[in-house]
C-alpha cells in the first residue's frame, strides 16, 4: 500500500511524500530522487511500481516531489538545484534512510555518499541539452528559429520556459554546470531490458522493467 505524506522542506512549505512498506518492520529505509521534469512523468508509474515490489523484500521507501515538481505547490521559478540538494540531504536524514536510489536526473540532486545507488544516471548538460532540443523543434514550428546558444544565453540572465517548465536563471547555470556523484552501484538501462521508458513519445510502463529493477535494488540493500 502507498500513503501521502508531507516534508517540511529546509526552505519553507511542505514537500509531498510517497511511502510504501512498514516502516517499524523494514529491513531497509530507502530515499527515492525521482527522475526530474517531463522524464519524471513518464518514470512515473515504474517508479512507484518499484516502491511497492519492494515491500515483500522488507524494504520501506519514500519518495518525495523535489519543490516546484509533480504536487509540490513550491513555485520552481523561486527554486534552485541547491534547493533541491539541501531538501534531499534533510529529508535523508530525517527519514533516517539507509539506502538512496536516485533515478536519470535525480542523480542531479543527490550528494555523495556510501549507501547511494544511481539508475541510468545523466549528467545537467545532457538533461538541458535535451529540454533545449525540444524547445529549439517548438520555436522552428512556430516560425521563430533560434538556438541552442541563444536559449542558453537567455536562460543564465532571466531563466527560461522549457519542455512547459519556468526554470529561473540559477537554476539553468547550475543545471549546465551540474554532474553526478560517484555512487556505490550504477544500474544501467541494459541491466532491466527493452527501451527506456524516457525515450519514447508518451509515458509507458513494462512490468518487467519494474521488477529487474525493484530486484536489483534489493540486492544491493540487503
Amino acid at each position: 500500500m502507498l500513503t501521502a505524506g508531507a516534508w517540511h522542506s529546509p526552505f519553507g512549505g511542505p514537500t509531498r511524500l510517497v511511502s510504501a512498506g512498514d516502516p517499524v518492520g523494514a529491513s531497509a529505509r530507502l530515499l527515492i530522487l525521482p527522475a526530474v521534469f517531463d522524464e519524471g512523468h513518464k518514470l512515473r508509474r515504474l517508479t512507484v511500481n518499484v516502491m511497492r515490489m519492494l515491500v515483500d523484500s522488507g524494504i520501506a521507501s519514500f519518495m518525495f516531489d523535489p519543490a516546484g515538481l509533480m504536487e509540490s505547490a513550491h513555485p520552481l521559478g523561486d527554486t534552485t538545484l541547491e534547493d533541491w540538494r539541501d531538501e534531499a540531504e534533510a529529508a535523508a536524514k530525517g527519514l533516517s534512510a539507509t539506502h538512496i536510489l536516485a533515478i536519470r536526473g535525480g542523480a542531479l540532486i543527490a550528494r555523495e555518499r556510501a549507501n547511494l545507488v544511481h539508475y541510468a544516471p545523466l549528467q545537467g548538460k545532457s538533461l538541458l541539452r535535451a529540454m533545449l532540443r525540444a524547445r529549439i523543434i517548438a520555436n522552428k514550428e512556430a516560425g521563430t528559429p533560434s538556438t541552442q546558444e541563444e536559449l542558453l544565453a537567455r536562460g543564465r540572465s532571466e531563466g527560461l520556459r522549457l519542455a512547459g517548465y519556468a526554470l529561473s536563471a540559477a537554476m539553468v547555470s547550475q543545471l549546465e554546470g551540474a554532474t553526478h556523484p560517484q555512487a556505490a552501484r550504477t544500474i544501467a538501462q541494459s541491466e532491466l531490458g527493452g527501451a527506456a521508458l524516457w525515450l519514447r513519445a508518451e509515458a509507458s510502463y513494462e512490468a518487467e522493467q519494474a521488477r529487474q529493477l525493484a530486484r536489483l535494488v534489493a540486492e544491493w540493500a540487503s
